[in-house]
């Protein structure tokens, strides 16, 4: 969906707008080949206040082109109202699964989470084309997809993520407290020596286990031994467990954005 019109500017905004967070890219050039890489990139919470710190991060003052990829509809009204104000020169396009350069080999492409899409996009660019992918990605919720090795996104897996784990144990028992997990950065011990170490251990090695045998699943549903390719929250932390063959992308759905820019555009 359009909501501007006129010329493409040369930078462009990649926004993917998820339950809790937006994540914003800057990529300049325009076009190009291989999979684009974000000049500078931002997060901001899921909260009014937080949309003013986007102006002073834009190191341009000229209008921009913005491509957002959302599973949250209340904020991505939100972030487009506020563009409309601050910035009414620039071009913002709301992504749909019908705008991708990427074949979806499901009954109902539009019921899957634009994000699972974006990444199968650019899974797409970085795969050896002789051989499917399997992409991890680690967020609210932990998804874990198949590309055929024809380019084809075939499904996948959703599971709940680490943090959002966290705030089950929490919340469904009398006496575990809530724990921080998003900013877990290294493994923790297997054996824990009390409650939360204990915690911590059962929420991160359950996560990660669940992620090892999904990916040996999936990859037995398609020809080919599939390239891996992993993304969001803990990335390095778990890409390094998940064996050598695996590519921790940091910003992977801004780049599947940024490439379905390239193509509309």
């Amino acid at each position: 969906m359009n909501t501007a019109s006129g010329p493409n500017p040369f930078s462009l905004v990649a926004a993917d707008v998820g339950n809790h967070r937006i994540k914003l890219g800057l990529f300049e050039g325009g076009s190009g080949h291989g999979v684009p890489e974000p000049e500078r990139w931002l997060a901001v919470d899921d909260d009014d206040r937080q949309l003013d710190r986007i102006g002073p991060w834009l190191p341009v003052a000229e209008s921009v082109s913005w491509w957002i990829g959302s599973v949250n509809r209340p904020t991505a009204g939100r972030l487009v109202d506020y563009l409309r104000t601050a910035r009414p020169d620039d071009r913002v396009v709301l992504l749909s699964a019908g705008d991708l350069p990427l074949v979806v080999d499901l009954q109902r492409p539009d019921m899957v989470g634009i994000d699972r899409l974006l990444d199968a996009v650019a899974a797409n660019h970085l795969r050896d084309p002789s051989r499917p992918a399997i992409i991890v990605d680690l967020g609210s919720a932990i998804t874990v997809d198949l590309v055929s090795r024809e380019g084809a996104f075939l499904g996948g897996v959703i599971l709940p993520g680490i943090a959002m784990s966290a705030r089950a144990l929490h919340e469904f028992t009398d006496l575990l407290p809530l724990i921080e997990m998003s900013e877990l950065t290294s493994p923790p011990p297997p054996l824990g020596d009390s409650t939360v170490p204990a915690m911590r251990s059962g929420l991160f090695w359950g996560a990660v286990g669940g992620i090892r045998q999904l990916i040996e699943l999936l990859a037995d549903q398609t020809p080919g031994e599939p390239d891996v390719f992993l993304s969001g929250g803990a990335g390095p932390a778990v890409a390094q467990l998940l064996g050598p063959a695996v590519r921790h992308v940091p910003h992977l759905t801004l780049a599947g954005i940024a490439l379905a820019a390239r193509v509309e555009s």
